[in-house]
């Protein structure tokens, strides 16, 4: 994120509240664009409940919502209806942990056994610094123990197991990605700070950025009387199931819960709409490629598109030519999230489902291409430009 950026924004509210910035903005086209996008896709492929939002840095341009929160169609999608986010609960610990840095908790290359002195791997432990585990860069072996998460063991017992990894490659040097070993970041802001992860996350994110229906943790999201139910297909049908805790056992990696409108919040401070909470310098180093992602440029719907991938911390970053978007998706059982936002373009997509399905990477491919067709580079600073060029 760009520092100027900040001074668009705020050129951008003040005429926006002054009552001169057009109804019929590109942005707006485009929300709509998408909006029959997406009714269309909920319809005709069935799915049980969807909600999206379409942000600017300084305002939310569309929510729109389809389905039902389970398969009785008792209770609609709103605005409001917590999903559970799954992998994109690492952009949330990587910018806990942004700010934590900032505020001197610690620091990025700190070594992890310095917080965490039983963490050890078939080798020399001490590699392993903070920015490791966020960056998914730790060398160690791919999806670590996720087997063991998914049988419900809990992390005192699975970081057990670490000591059977060997390293791939140096820390730094390649794309591991993780769930458990990423996880580690939790008893190092826990002992930090001696508070809860939960209790941080709520305190340093939630809370300020008014996210009023966003939670870390398995009773937080079945308590919550507007939450979407899990679905998973059977025999061609979308079937509801119970909700299962096992990865919320490693909250930094899967343990988020938030509505459309939570998501938007989220994607709006990424682009700087509140630098008191979520600073510009904070985002650049989250956002800064650091290890290539070759496979990510395999992935369907999004193979015709990617000419280039890597990993950040906590967030992917996709380059298809000349565009660049910063990203995340997420995965667990009977739920998918996505998430994206363009600094050129000065826009943002999160969508989030209550099935397992992957119309949700064709949807939100289709929202930019038709974003880099809509909207020409910089359009928000362009705009406010021209608004504030004296009147002939």
């Amino acid at each position: 994120m760009k520092k100027a950026t900040l001074l668009t924004i705020a050129f951008a509210c003040a005429f926006t509240q002054a009552g001169l910035v057009s109804a019929d903005t590109p942005e707006q086209e485009l929300a709509a664009s998408f909006h029959s996008k997406f009714r269309q896709t909920i319809s005709e492929e069935n799915i049980t409940g969807a909600a999206y939002a379409v942000v600017t840095p300084d305002r939310i341009i569309r929510i729109g919502t389809a389905g039902h929160t389970d398969t009785k169609r008792n209770q609609a999608i709103n605005e409001n209806t917590a999903f559970r986010v799954a992998s994109v609960s690492k952009t949330f610990a990587a910018g806990l942990t942004g700010v934590l840095v900032q505020e001197g908790e610690f620091d990025w290359n700190d070594r992890l056994i310095d917080y965490v002195p039983d963490f050890r791997v078939d080798g020399d432990a001490s590699q392993v610094r903070i920015e490791h585990l966020l960056g998914q860069s730790t060398g160690l072996i791919p999806h670590a123990y996720d087997n063991l998460i998914e049988d419900g063991l809990s992390m005192d017992r699975i970081k057990k197991q670490f000591s059977n990894l060997p390293y791939l490659c140096n820390p730094g040097d390649c794309y591991s990605y993780q769930n458990s070993v990423f996880s580690m970041i939790e008893p190092v802001i826990e002992k930090t700070t001696s508070r809860s992860y939960e209790d941080m996350m709520v305190e340093k994110i939630f809370l300020p950025l008014d996210m009023r229906d966003a939670s870390v943790g398995y009773e937080s999201f079945v308590n919550n009387p507007n939450h979407a139910k899990p679905h998973v297909k059977s025999r061609g049908q979308w079937r509801t199931v119970k909700v299962k805790p096992n990865y919320y056992r490693v909250a930094p990696a899967a343990g988020v819960n938030a509505s459309a409108l939570d998501m938007g919040k989220w994607l709006m401070a990424q682009m700087g709409s509140r630098p008191d909470v979520l600073g510009p310098d904070v985002v650049e180093v989250l956002t800064e490629p650091r290890v290539y992602t070759a496979r990510d440029k395999r992935r369907k719907y999004w193979r015709d598109m990617l000419s280039d991938a890597h990993y950040g911390l906590g967030w992917r970053i996709y380059r298809m030519g000349d565009e660049e978007i910063v990203y995340h998706s997420g995965w667990v059982s009977g739920f998918r999230a996505d998430v994206a936002w363009s600094e050129k373009h000065q826009i943002g997509l999160a969508v989030l489902m209550n099935v397992e399905s992957n119309d949700i990477s064709e949807l939100t491919t289709t929202f930019w291409r038709m974003a880099f067709e809509a909207l020409p580079p910089d359009s928000n600073a362009d705009n406010v430009a021209a608004l504030a060029a004296p009147l002939p």
